[in-house]
């Protein structure tokens, strides 16, 4: 069918369009000189996404013998006066310096989205583990009073209604219970159609984090989020589930798997087995999502790394602004821990190869790259660009450092 135009009705438009130039041209000139300032979008944006937090630690809480619960809240003389906004399941990358060497370490918020907005605070509970780089510091120097460096929350380990079904199965190990926790608050206080039931693999019951906590969650649900702790190594009294997160276990706490989303999050190990496990499911890929929980411990496990060079130390040749330095690199090492040790402090976040915040251009030389931990992108790869955090050397280097984090 023809659409029957009205001649007058677009000339009457065209005088009209005539006219509003030159009363255009005289608000124009009729305007102040003054600059109008930054666009309120990125005053906005500024204060959602901030470039760093100044954080001061408020409370300390253990929660079992080797988890230790941090509440940080805003430290206005440093500038920042409130928390900066996130999704439940993000983290936040922390700056801390060891030794006179700056490194960041990405940790879970705990805390639930309403705890940031209404009550302005955060908290992160951190696994204590024998020689680690950075929880001995924390253990024997972080209190009431300490001051944090953070990034704004980070991040993609959350839930999205417009992606993920209403029907959730978190399956979690170790410190991997965290961002669950913040999810299930937030699942219950703002997402009531969604459910989850989460399966958190402990060792034994001294372990069990958040148990009391996520029972009265389920009870306030009245079952719309539950939480089974299953023990590989109960002792006695232990009378919950045993063994390890089977496919045959999952089936038998969360029902059919057909129709659910899987939340993962945990050790390397843990990833590894699962895989297997999940396989059995036959589940599509948008129904599994993996947080990228930090480096690998050990790069030697995948079957493609060059493990004759595993003892092998390489030098990378880096140019960091105006700077030129040689620096030793292990080839078990991620490029980023070996940067850090140098004191050279590149930005880093995630340490897991997926935000991309360390990119790094490779002039020469070579590279593994882990096969899980590969978020490079394609024009990033075309321009010889790649993640220090999930990269190793495989002979000696030259590389370029982010210009912006590097000027002087």
């Amino acid at each position: 069918m023809k659409q029957k135009i009205s001649i007058k009705g677009d000339l009457r438009d065209l005088f009209e369009l005539r006219r509003l130039i030159p009363e255009r041209k005289q608000r124009i000139n009729a305007a102040s000189k003054r600059p109008l300032g930054p666009p309120p979008v990125n005053t906005l944006a500024a204060k959602i996404h901030p470039v760093v937090q100044h954080l001061e630690i408020v409370d300390v809480r253990d929660e079992t013998p080797n988890a230790r619960s941090f509440r940080l809240a805003p430290d206005p003389l440093a500038g920042t006066t409130r928390c900066a906004v996130f999704r439940a399941g993000q983290y936040l990358s922390l700056k801390v310096a060891v030794d006179g060497i700056h490194i960041t370490r990405p940790y879970s918020i705990c805390s639930s989205p309403d705890n940031a907005v209404n009550d302005r605070f955060y908290e992160i509970t951190i696994r204590r583990k024998e020689g680690g780089f950075l929880t001995e510091l924390i253990w024997n120097t972080w209190g009431k009073g300490t001051k944090i460096q953070a990034s704004a929350p980070c991040g993609f380990f959350y839930y999205e209604p417009l992606r993920d079904s209403a029907d959730i199965v978190g399956l979690a190990g170790g410190s991997g219970i965290t961002p669950f926790r913040s999810l299930m608050r937030d699942l219950a206080a703002n997402h009531p159609d969604a459910r989850l039931t989460l399966i958190y693999g402990v060792r034994n019951a001294q372990e069990k984090m958040f148990h009391q906590e996520f029972q009265e969650l389920e009870n306030e649900t009245v079952g719309r989020i539950k939480a089974y702790f299953v023990a590989s190594e109960p002792g006695p009294g232990w009378d919950g589930p045993t063994g390890f997160l089977t496919a045959e276990l999952i089936s038998s706490l969360a029902g059919p798997p057909a129709g659910k989303t899987f939340f993962i999050c945990g050790p390397q190990p843990m990833y590894n087995f699962l895989d297997k496990e999940l396989a059995a499911f036959h589940l599509p890929a948008r129904r599994v999502r993996r947080e990228v929980f930090g480096e690998l411990t050990d790069v030697t496990i995948f079957e493609d790394y060059p493990k004759e060079l595993a003892g092998e130390t390489f030098e990378i040749t880096v140019h960091a602004g105006r700077r030129t330095m040689e620096i030793p690199a292990k080839a078990t090492e991620s490029i980023l821990v070996s940067l850090e040790r140098a004191g050279l402090n590149p930005p880093s976040q995630c340490r897991s190869g997926e935000c991309g915040f360390c990119n790094t251009i490779l002039i020469n030389g070579g590279i593994y790259v882990s096969p899980e931990n590969d978020g490079r992108r394609k024009a990033g790869l075309a321009y010889g660009y790649f993640h220090p955090c999930s990269a190793y050397p495989v002979s000696d280097m030259e590389i370029k450092l982010n210009p912006a984090a590097h000027t002087g």
